[in-house]
């Protein structure tokens, strides 16, 4: 049995990686425009096309927070109409949210940030009380008797 010691450490980089990719994955994180990120060989080498795909991951974040909060069910809609809508809708933001996270499990520190960005933006614009009334809003987490938003996700079925 051999027993290695800390000199015979070799730093893990691009390079390195490359070929070892198939044997096994990175898991930590590396900056870099060198990537690959949700398909093989994309965006590749390219700076122009990392750009791309980070702006790809950001829009999904985004769109992902936007399906959380959004009721595209009008009242009065048929019972099953509305449960097949909020199932495709439920169905569709799950799987988004699956390729945001695949997107980061490339361990990439510009795609980790720019999904953490996207969620904090769509929640910013679809959730949070920065562009909505303060007073007499009746939606989720509302206080219709105080007349003011509450933190609290709604409690209705």
């Amino acid at each position: 049995m051999e027993i290695s010691s800390h000199n015979d450490f070799k730093p893990y980089n691009a390079a390195t990686r490359a070929a070892h990719s198939h044997h096994q994955g990175m898991m930590t994180f590396f900056w870099g425009h060198k990537t690959e990120i949700l398909f093989p060989g994309w965006p590749g080498n390219d700076s122009g096309m990392y750009a791309l795909a980070l702006i790809f991951v950001f829009v999904l974040a985004v769109l992902v927070e936007w399906l959380t909060y959004c009721n595209l069910v009008k009242p009065g809609t048929n019972n099953v109409t509305a449960g097949m809508v909020k199932t495709a809708i439920y169905t569709l933001r799950s799987g988004l949210a699956y390729m945001v996270m695949l997107a980061v499990m490339s361990f990439n520190g510009g795609v980790f940030l720019v999904a953490v960005a996207g969620h904090a933006v769509g929640y910013v614009i679809f959730r949070s009380r920065a562009f909505k009334k303060s007073c007499g809003s009746s939606g989720p987490g509302s206080d219709r008797r105080a007349g003011t938003q509450t933190n609290l996700p709604s409690t209705k079925c």
